[in-house]
């Protein structure tokens, strides 16, 4: 057991949590969320998603298969903090080459562990998602309590711009062996013609979309979140793919208007952050949820098939079902909150899920969503040749 060394959690309404550090030492301030998967630890911490935000864990023990190379979903973890009841110091995993501390502490994460996660987690439900100070180097119960309630909400800033490439790249990379023998489901394949090709827009991607698009048989093109619907379709896309990303889309103005430019032109599927931009090019209007959904058990109800799928989520924002068009139909309903978890164009190839078809981690429920984009494509192609 390594020494242990002091830390503490203050939040804005006045409670502090006390605990053990690990990872790395300092203080960071984020909207404190809960995440309620039972594994995938690595991934979530991973993904672009969580810029701005410190992760409380609801499973009880994190860390016991360590951390290894295969499954980041990013170049390096954006959040701003890590949060669990028990951190296992000592993995045991024939895959692992990190324990977690080493590798939060290797990349500048704090975390803190030893605090009762269960009543931390009932509070952001009562209370809502609010903001957090993180630290081990201030333990002062009021001096924490004040930056919490002085530091920026995330509420109207722009994380994207944090996490999205800074230039364009091809990815080629497809899924992983083990993940294509453990997926519990077939991927779907392109035909045997040209390959679809698909400009993914990053706005904080997580690595495993573009492995599943190649694995589908798609040639991959990624594009920074504030590439233009000019330069976009320079490169001839057979379709665009709009990616999660973090915080809140409203102040995103410049992904908005360049997804308006693209919908009458290309098929379009967007996730998540994606997908909330899509609904606001589209008319509609967006709202900030409680607590929002975060975890890999999340029930959507699929209301043309009338079937239940069990899906991966990360996101604290929603589309108002209300504000909608005529034109954009609501294809998928949140069970947990009935709210808008999937919507596309009545007339136009053009969809979008509040949620992660590819998981990782996660359920695999959902990855007839790629065959559809490869559907979609291949109808747009064929009737732009007729």
């Amino acid at each position: 057991m390594s020494e242990s060394r002091p830390a503490k959690l203050a939040l804005a309404d006045g409670t502090v949590f006390t605990g053990t550090a690990f990872g790395a030492e300092g203080e960071s301030f984020g909207e404190v969320v809960f995440n309620t998967s039972m594994t995938g630890y690595q991934e979530i911490i991973t993904d672009p998603s969580y810029c701005g935000q410190i992760i409380v864990m609801t499973y009880p023990q994190i860390g016991n298969y360590g951390v290894n190379p295969e499954d980041v979903e990013s170049g390096r973890p954006a959040l701003k903090g890590f949060v669990c009841r028990e951190l296992c110091e000592k993995p045991s995993n024939h895959r692992a080459t990190h324990s977690l501390s080493s590798y939060l502490k290797e990349n500048g994460v704090i975390g803190i562990q030893g605090i009762d996660t269960r009543a931390l987690v009932r509070r952001l439900r009562s209370q809502g998602a609010m903001t957090g100070v993180l630290s081990t180097t201030d333990l002062d119960d009021e001096s924490l309590i004040k930056k919490a309630q002085t530091s920026p909400e995330l509420v109207g800033q722009d994380y994207v711009r944090e996490v999205m490439p800074t230039e364009c790249v091809g990815w080629t990379e497809p899924l992983s062996e083990l993940a294509r023998n453990t997926s519990g489901s077939p991927i779907p394949k392109a035909g045997s013609g040209k390959r679809p090709k698909v400009v993914a827009v990053d706005y904080g991607m997580k690595w495993n979309i573009p492995r599943h698009l190649v694995e589908s048989g798609c040639e991959v093109d990624i594009v920074p979140g504030t590439a233009t619907a000019e330069e976009i379709l320079a490169r001839n896309p057979d379709g665009v793919f709009l990616s999660n990303g973090p915080g809140d889309p409203r102040p995103l103005d410049y992904a908005i208007n360049t997804i308006k430019e693209l919908i009458d032109k290309k098929p379009i599927f967007g996730i998540c952050l994606g997908q909330q931009l899509l609904g606001l090019a589209m008319g509609g209007e967006i709202f900030k949820l409680k607590f929002g959904h975060r975890g890999g058990n999340q029930p959507v109800l699929n209301k043309e098939t009338g079937r239940v799928e069990v899906t991966s989520q990360n996101h604290g924002f929603a589309i108002d079902e209300k504000s909608l068009p005529d034109d954009v139909e609501v294809t998928h309903i949140n069970l947990n909150d009935n709210t808008v978890s999937g919507i596309r164009h009545r007339t136009k190839p053009v969809f979008g899920v509040q949620y992660h078809p590819e998981a990782s981690a996660g359920p695999h429920d959902s990855r007839y969503l790629f065959d559809r984009f490869l559907e979609s494509m291949e109808q747009t192609s064929g009737q732009a040749a007729q």
